[in-house]
Parts: structure tokens; C-alpha cells; sequence
């Protein structure tokens, strides 16, 4: 189905949207790599500082499509402005924290107010055509670029140089820059009366129904989660895979040694969404790239469980940032362009919520394959999903020219 003709984007500026992300991405690129750590200082078990993730996930999954459809209703930048104010309240908890149910209730407050990320791609999506979307999103994964190219390093640099709290109280002081920047910088972004559909019921299961229902978005949002889960198994386990299978001058794989890694990664990234997504959407389209996308992460991966060496550690790598750098513009641009404008905070926001699913389950799984030395099988089940995401893109994988006709937005 088609929707009606929709309303031209205003175009503004889209620094304060990069910005916001950005410290999202800080903020989870300094706190994370030290949260099991910081937790252990309280007394923590093993469990209880895993659970510090699986809490924030579980919150922001409720969270997600409230603020989403909030967004829709009330405009983006009011509820931009409660996020980011409940982020920097979580940041500032945490580092003032002296038990364990405190840092708990940190991440309670962070996730159950954390929706910086679908409101950023809300915005751009007010903001933007849809011929120009996986170009603008592209800002958010260069955000993600530059967090994961200078956090874990930071994080490393300023928790051994003065102390654990440091890199949260520097996350705490830029989410409250990020809060000044939204107040001052940002323009726009309220929905219309009008515009917001008092039928979508949040939290209500069919609703989102709804949108699986839709062939097109269906398969989108599928991908979107096999993508999401696929990348959080990276995540939330290549430290403790790689501190097991490579070693550097005689010793196994340390904070350092992993920090470089996700700084390789993160510059990839970089260098393929500050300049290169754009020109391979225009040639190719958003289909075609989230397909190539899947097929260089499933190679990366699977390969990444056979490496043995340095060498073959980054060639993998290379691969992953690639399959990485394009899917989570083109994919977004794609769900968007399936979606309404005024339904398009809470199909992100379900996004958000297929992101913090992921986010709840894949380090569990990775965490029961490493603790059980199954570190080629942890690379394996990353790989697998990817494989999913390139069956579900048959129809995408053709490489063919873009067309140039005007696009069609699913309903």
C-alpha cells in the first residue's frame, strides 16, 4: 500500500541531531567497557553486574515506543530534552554510587528514559526526503564511528590514569552539553495535531501486529532485529573471545589490545558513512547495500571464528565494519520509507525496541559460549543470524542502479 502525498520536509540543520548521538554513543562506549568492573568494587557477582545490561535493555524496551508515540503526539525535541535530562541523571548516579541497588537504579533511570537514538532518527526522518535518508542517517553511524574509535581507549586511558568514576563523569558532563545543545541548537520537530493517529495504541500488541503485517516492513523489521542481535553477540563477547584466542608480545589480549581493536572498526566506519554511503545508495540503492551488508558480516564473523592471528583478526574486522557501516543507514532508511510521516517515532521507536531485545538476549547467549570455551561457536551464532538477514533480503541483492523515479512510502 501507498500512503497520500506527505508534507515536505523542512530542511534544518542536522549538527544538533549528531551531536545528541554522539554522546548516546560516548556515553555507552566509556560506561560499558568498566560497568562489570565498577559493579565488582560493590560487591557484585558475575551475575549481578551482567544483569547491569540486561536491566537497561529490558527498561528501554518498554520505554522505546512510549516516548516514540509521545514524540509523534507532543514533537521531538520536548521529549529529546527529558531523554537526555534522564540520561545525564543516570550518568551522575552512577558515578556517585556507593552500593549496588544505587548503580542499579542508574541504569533503571537511563533505560527507562533512553530514547535519544529513535528520536535522532525520527527527527532526520521529519527533516529529510526519502531519496536522502540513508545519506542522513549515515550521521548516526559516523556518531557510532567516532564513539567507538575514541571510548574504549578513553575509558582505558582515564580509569588507569585516576580512577573508575572518571570516564562516567565525563559522559555525564557531555550528555549535559548534548542537553544545552538540543535547548539552544535544535529547530523544529513538533508534529502537528493533526498528524498524530490516536488509533496507534502503545504497548499495545496489535498494533505493532500491524506493522509485521506489511510485506514490505515486515521483512525490514526482521532484518532489523536479526542485524541488531548479530551485532550486540559482537559486542557484548569479543573482549572476553579475543582476551582468549590472541595474544601480543607473549600476552594474551588486555584492555589496550581490545580498545585498538573496536578503534579499527569504529575508524572503518567512519570512513565508509562520512563519505561513502551516499554515493554507493545513489548506485546501487538501499536494498542492494543492506544485502551486500549481511553477506560481509556473515563472512566477517564466521571468518573472525577461525582466525588464529593478528592479521587475519583485522581482515575479518574489515569486513564487519563494512557489513556494520552500511546496513544501519540503508535498513533505517528503508523502514522509514515504509512508514507514514506521522507514524514514523514509533516505527523507530520499535526499532529501538527490536535493538533492546537483542541487547537482553545475545549477551546472555555469548556469555554461556565463552564461559564454556565455545569461542568459534560464539562467532558462528553472530554469523548465522547475518545469514538470516541475507535470506531475507532476496529481493534487494540484484546491484542494480537505483531508480530514479520519486520513492513510494509503504503503509
Amino acid at each position: 500500500m501507498t500512503v497520500g502525498h506527505e508534507d515536505t520536509p523542512q530542511r534544518v540543520s542536522l549538527l544538533p541531531v549528531f551531536l545528541i548521538v554522539l554522546v548516546d554513543v560516548f556515553g555507552m562506549t566509556l560506561v560499558i567497557p568498566l560497568l562489570a568492573i565498577y559493579a565488582e568494587t560493590m560487591s557484585a557477582s558475575p551475575l549481578q553486574a551482567t544483569m547491569l545490561v540486561s536491566v537497561f535493555a529490558a527498561c528501554q524496551l518498554v520505554s522505546g515506543p512510549i516516548i516514540g508515540q509521545l514524540s509523534d503526539r507532543f514533537g521531538r525535541k520536548p521529549l529529546l530534552l527529558i531523554s537526555q535530562i534522564g540520561t545525564f541523571l543516570g550518568f551522575l548516579l552512577m558515578a556517585r554510587a556507593q552500593t549496588l541497588w544505587v548503580l542499579y537504579v542508574a541504569r533503571i533511570l537511563d533505560g527507562a528514559t533512553a530514547g535519544n537514538l529513535s528520536l535522532a532518527q525520527a527527527y532526520i526522518s521529519d527533516h529529510t526526503e526519502p531519496a536522502d535518508r540513508a545519506k542522513s542517517f549515515g550521521l548516526i553511524g559516523i556518531a557510532f564511528g567516532v564513539g567507538f574509535f575514541i571510548g574504549p581507549s578513553l575509558t582505558g586511558y582515564l580509569s588507569a590514569r585516576y580512577s573508575l568514576t572518571t570516564p562516567i563523569y565525563l559522559a555525564a558532563c557531555m550528555s549535559a552539553a548534548s542537553v544545552l545543545c538540543t535547548a539552544a541548537l535544535l529547530k523544529g520537530g513538533h508534529q502537528s495535531a493533526h498528524a498524530f493517529d490516536d488509533r496507534q495504541a502503545v504497548l499495545h500488541w496489535k498494533t505493532y501486529v500491524n506493522y509485521f503485517r506489511r510485506p514490505g516492513l515486515s521483512r525490514q523489521l526482521m532484518q532489523f532485529l536479526f542485524f541488531a542481535t548479530s551485532f550486540s553477540m559482537f559486542i557484548s563477547g569479543f573482549a572476553l573471545f579475543a582476551e582468549r584466542r590472541f595474544t601480543y608480545d607473549g600476552q594474551p589480549f588486555g584492555p589496550r589490545e581490545i580498545g585498538y581493536v573496536f578503534g579499527y572498526v569504529g575508524f572503518i566506519t567512519i570512513l565508509l558513512q562520512g563519505g561513502l554511503i551516499g554515493r554507493l545508495v545513489k548506485k546501487f540503492g538501499e536494498a542492494a547495500l543492506v544485502a551486500a551488508g549481511f553477506v560481509a558480516l556473515a563472512v566477517g564473523f564466521f571468518g573472525l571464528g577461525l582466525a588464529s592471528s593478528i592479521a587475519s583478526l583485522l581482515w575479518m574486522g574489515l569486513l564487519a565494519s563494512f557489513g556494520i557501516g552500511v546496513i544501519r543507514p540503508a535498513l533505517t532508511s528503508l523502514i522509514t520509507q515504509q512508514a507514514d510521516r506521522r507514524e514514523q517515532g514509533v516505527v523507530l521507536g520499535l526499532t529501538q525496541s527490536l535493538t533492546s531485545i537483542a541487547s537482553i538476549v545475545a549477551p546472555i547467549v555469548a556469555g554461556l559460549l565463552i564461559g564454556r570455551q565455545l569461542l568459534t561457536e560464539w562467532a558462528w551464532v553472530a554469523a548465522c543470524l547475518a545469514a538470516v538477514g541475507i535470506a531475507l533480503s532476496r529481493q534487494g541483492f540484484s546491484f542494480r542502479a537505483a531508480p530514479a523515479a520519486d520513492p513510494v512510502v509503504g503503509s
